[in-house]
């Protein structure tokens, strides 16, 4: 919308000794407002001499809303004379054509009233570096404030006023509809789902707070009905603030001031769309856990695409062995798993094509290709002269999480994460694994594994366990609450297992690791974990973005809760080569030392003070993994009474303290259960 306004301009001639009042008409002032639609405010035309010499301010004809120009917000701090009113809306004064010394406008010089002179609520500038204090707005009518005019100089010693701050020039044009679907979108997704209610008030005050941080000289003013946009000590932008939550009104009002900021600001204009969400989200989640975010269009697309597979191809690894290109690994993910072809086989050609003198990248790049497009290879085993060919199709290969190797009687099994496939390739690994008659024990590497798929996780459990509970989320949406059952048999018929953990184990990994302690069906040994016990539920923004949310606890099957705790190992390798070959001795003797730390852990029920978390977290300070782990593995299993002691240290049960949460039934894998996607590895 565009308003335009005239305003009077008064003029005041004082001389001797006859005082004369001059009442100059100016031409019609053009005020800028942006349309709550999101459409761009026409260019202001230039400006003339007198105009740009002057100030105006423009009170809009909209009781609820307030809009400053940005040339005449910047104008209105400049020393003005002193106006005689004309009608109720308060004009400038005009210096005469005669020398005077300028007179300060009542702003510049009247004591602020103790409304304006508290500073700005916390709620929305909490993190920004700089807080502007508001000033009374435009509309304020106190003639007793106004000082008296002072007395006209004589022509030798009158000032020259100051010429006028440049104009902000307009910013680029930005899809201000898209900014209100995505911020829309986010506070109804937001409100049922956090762990503690929150309002969709306190979400876009917070959001609102990115604007301070973008540009220090623009802050709000949330006392009252109206919450006010300033410009230094000008307001530039006034809504009413809605019903605290009714999200739609919040987003639009987000968006108004956003697009506000943008006009009045060039910091803020030269933010992208995707910066200028980035940094309302960033402030909004600095307010909630850790573990919520805002990932923006571009890393959302990237991070899809990998859980996805990205682009089809075989599910080879290729290495270089002399002059030939060679096969290093077959993912169990990809079409080249069931073909008959194994690992060092060399390839010779590519769909016809010879791989001799053509670089790794190059043979990789060959075979990639559109999903379920045929793929011919030309392959010679080590040692042999025979050439054969395989053929196979394309497929979007996820990517590999699970990686074996066999060290004696022992099978290895490191996981790496917890994506889509991750169960299902556990399971292929471990049915290899298990025909091996002389397999005495399973050691499952979760050392450096941040997470994953939640159900992924179950699953994996229920490949190990007979029967029994896995894990219990509890949150406010009734969605996140579930108790993981798993059933189904234990695919290695109670084979001896071990469990690596560090300091770097989280998310899934650490719900996997207290499921199998909890169940005494393996010994964890290592350190103390990272404590990422909560879930995040996804949800996909119009902008391509994606809204990670925390919104359920988790609980061990013990009712103890992950999150600040972590898992304590029963045997702990983190206090160094002396304490843990003390610890092995006494192991050997049939005492468990960190038996202490492992109780206590499993006697804690939430909330746990920090205070107690630290206490127990200390008895095996959270460390990186290192060989040492791998060696105490493979002593544990090979000593029959020694993991029969270990195991011992989790108690048969524990009742809890207070009635446990209402979490419904689930399966290991429900089909419409929440996922929790992995965590940043710096959250």
């Amino acid at each position: 919308m565009r308003a335009d306004l005239s305003l009077c301009y008064a003029c005041v001639i004082r001389g001797l000794p006859v005082v004369i009042l001059a009442v100059l008409l100016c031409q019609p002032a053009p005020v800028r407002a942006q349309d709550r639609t999101g459409s761009q405010p026409l260019p202001p035309p230039p400006l003339t001499p007198r105009q740009s010499a002057s100030a105006s301010v423009a009170t809009g004809n909209n009781a609820t809303d307030t809009v400053t120009p940005p040339a005449q917000a910047q104008a209105q701090a400049q020393a003005q004379a002193q106006a005689q009113a004309q009608a109720e809306q308060p004009g400038t004064v005009q210096p005469a054509t005669a020398p005077a010394q300028a007179v300060p406008s009542p702003a510049a010089t009247s004591p602020a009233t103790p409304d304006t002179a508290q500073p700005a609520p916390p709620d929305i500038a909490q993190h920004a570096s700089t807080v502007a204090t508001p000033v009374a707005t435009s509309e304020t009518h106190d003639a007793a404030a106004r000082p008296e005019q002072a007395p006209a100089q004589p022509a030798d010693t009158a000032q020259t006023t100051p010429p006028p701050a440049p104009e902000t020039p307009p910013p680029p044009p930005m899809d201000m509809a898209m900014i209100h679907s995505v911020i829309a979108t986010a506070l109804q997704f937001l409100g049922p789902r956090t762990l503690d209610p929150h309002s969709s008030r306190e979400f876009t005050l917070w959001g609102l707070g990115s604007v301070t941080a973008l540009d220090p000289s623009l802050s709000f003013d949330t006392r009252g009905a109206d919450i006010r946009l300033l410009l230094g000590q000008t307001p530039i932008l006034s809504r009413v603030a809605p019903p605290a939550d009714d999200a739609e009104q919040w987003a639009q009002l987000a968006t108004d001031f956003l697009d506000a900021a943008r006009q009045h600001s060039s910091a803020v204009a030269a933010a992208s769309r995707e910066e200028l969400l980035q940094a309302f989200f960033d402030e909004l989640f600095n307010h909630l856990d850790p573990y919520s975010r805002y990932i923006g269009p571009s890393s959302a697309t990237t991070d899809r695409q990998a859980r996805a597979g990205g682009e089809a191809d075989a599910g080879l690894t290729l290495t270089q062995s002399g002059t030939h290109i060679v096969i290093a690994s077959i993912n169990a993910n990809g079409p080249a798993w069931a073909a008959p072809l194994d690992t060092g086989e060399r390839i010779i050609a590519v769909n016809k094509r010879p791989t001799a003198g053509q670089t790794i990248e190059t043979v990789r790049e060959w075979l990639r290709g559109e999903p379920d497009s045929l793929l011919s290879l030309r392959l010679q085993a080590p040692g042999k002269r025979a050439i054969r060919t395989v053929s196979l199709r394309r497929a979007k290969v996820p990517p590999e999480t699970v990686f074996a190797f066999a060290s004696g009687s022992i099978v290895v099994l490191r996981v790496t994460a917890f994506s889509a496939d991750t169960a299902e390739e556990l399971s292929q690994y471990l049915d290899q694994a298990v025909q091996d008659k002389h397999l005495r024990g399973l050691i499952i590497d979760l050392r450096g594994n941040r997470g994953g798929v939640l159900q992924q996780a179950m699953t994996a459990a229920a490949l190990l366990l007979d029967r029994g509970v896995a894990a219990i989320t509890s949150g406010r949406d009734p969605q996140a609450n579930h108790i993981w059952a798993v059933e189904g048999g234990d695919m290695t018929n109670g084979l001896p297992i071990a469990v690596l953990v560090d300091g770097r184990t989280a998310s899934a990994a650490e719900i996997l690791a207290a499921a199998l302690a909890d169940h005494r069906r393996a010994v964890v040994i290592g350190s103390a974990t990272l404590g990422k016990g909560l879930v995040q539920t996804v949800a996909q923004l119009p902008d391509e973005g994606e809204l990670f949310v925390t919104w359920s606890r988790v609980i061990a099957p013990l009712q103890w809760p992950l999150q600040g705790l972590g898992v304590m190992p029963q045997i702990c390798t983190s206090l160094g080569a002396l304490e843990t070959g003390r610890a092995m001795q006494d192991l050997a003797a049939g005492e468990l030392d960190n038996q202490p730390a492992v109780a206590a852990s499993r006697a804690a029920r939430y909330p746990v003070p920090v205070s107690r978390i630290m206490a127990i977290r200390r008895a095996c300070p959270a460390a990186l993994g290192t060989d040492t782990d791998l060696s105490v593995a493979r002593d544990v299993l090979e000593h029959e009474a020694w993991y029969k002691t270990a195991l011992a240290a989790i108690p048969d049960e524990a009742a809890p303290t207070s009635p446990p949460p209402p979490p419904v039934a689930s399966s290991a894998a429900p089909a419409t259960a929440p996922a929790s996607l992995p965590a940043q590895s710096s959250p």
